[in-house]
């Protein structure tokens, strides 16, 4: 469930990282994976939340988000969690948490940031050497963003879209930013908001969330 007064705002953008329990394992197979796709693109129309991007990786999920209300994140994350959860623990008779105990996220400005997490998301196969590019990993929404003629479970946030008149035109342009890679700091920034729970941006933004009346 979500941390005890984490700040979710409707309509600001949200990364989210779950992890397994102990950095154990969360996917297994192929079908796992399939599995948890398929009940996160329900949980999306349910708790009105629109997915922009998203990476499965062996022990921990990514997820770009906008919720439509401030509590829909949470609601999905616990809710997708629960599920996935049960369905790993009757497959393989286990039992216990998968999970952490709770999902890690910030806030995401969108003017300065939002495009550096689509590219934070689908570029962690690729820093974790399991691929040499992101469109060679099935299981993040790279070729959606940046090849695909069907957007799938993606909604284009606002800031995708002006990447382009066309469609063909915002996935090159796309294509060329991740190409591109990131910087160090970048990264490192990323990583430090998401894990702890501090909103991604420029002063101005982080001072109006820290503003943000918690409930």
């Amino acid at each position: 469930m979500p941390r005890r007064g984490r700040i979710m705002l409707a309509g600001v953008a949200v990364h989210a990282i779950q992890r397994g329990n102990n950095r154990g394992s969360c996917f297994v197979s192929d079908a796992d994976r399939s599995f948890y796709l398929f009940h996160l693109a329900r949980a999306l129309d349910r708790f009105d939340c629109d997915l922009h991007a998203y990476c499965l990786m062996t022990n921990h999920v990514h997820l770009l988000l906008t919720p439509k209300e401030a509590d829909g994140c949470g609601s999905l994350m616990k809710h997708v969690g629960q599920v996935h959860s049960q369905y790993v623990n009757r497959t393989y008779a286990r039992t216990g948490s998968l999970w952490e105990g709770r999902y890690r996220s910030c806030l995401v400005q969108s003017e300065t940031y939002l495009l550096a997490c689509y590219r934070y998301i689908e570029l962690n196969p690729v820093r974790a050497g399991l691929v040499q590019h992101p469109r060679d990993y099935p299981w993040s929404s790279y070729r959606l963003n940046a090849e695909s003629a069907q957007p799938g479970m993606i909604t284009p946030h606002d800031e995708y879209v002006r990447l382009g008149v066309t469609q063909d035109g915002r996935q090159l342009a796309y294509a060329q930013m991740v190409a591109a890679g990131m910087q160090d700091v970048q990264v490192a920034e990323i990583r430090l908001s998401t894990n702890g729970g501090h909103a991604l941006g420029d002063d101005r933004f982080r001072r109006a969330m820290a503003a943000t009346p918690r409930p």
